[in-house]
């Protein structure tokens, strides 16, 4: 059981490489989704860090949280994944 538990993110990583693989699109937009999330936690982390005001975050995370929405629903339109990180 534990092994199980232990092994399931390796086992998602390899099935959204099978999907990757098979559909270009779907490699595409994974990557899109991926850097959209990374660009999240940055504004996160200026934030935090004082490069950004609060007023100025909060218009750049609505931003790119609808961004992140778009291609989400892109890849449920597409049948690929879209699981939370």
């Amino acid at each position: 059981m534990v092994a199980v538990f232990v092994t399931a993110p390796l086992r998602r990583a390899a099935s959204r490489e099978a999907v990757r693989s098979q559909d270009p699109r779907l490699a595409e937009l994974e990557a899109r989704k991926e850097a959209k999330y990374r660009e999240i936690r940055d504004a996160e982390m200026d934030r935090e860090a004082g490069k950004l005001t609060h007023e100025e975050w909060k218009r750049v995370d609505r931003e790119l949280r609808g961004e992140a929405i778009a291609i989400l629903r892109e890849l449920d339109r597409l049948g690929g994944t879209n699981d939370k990180q």
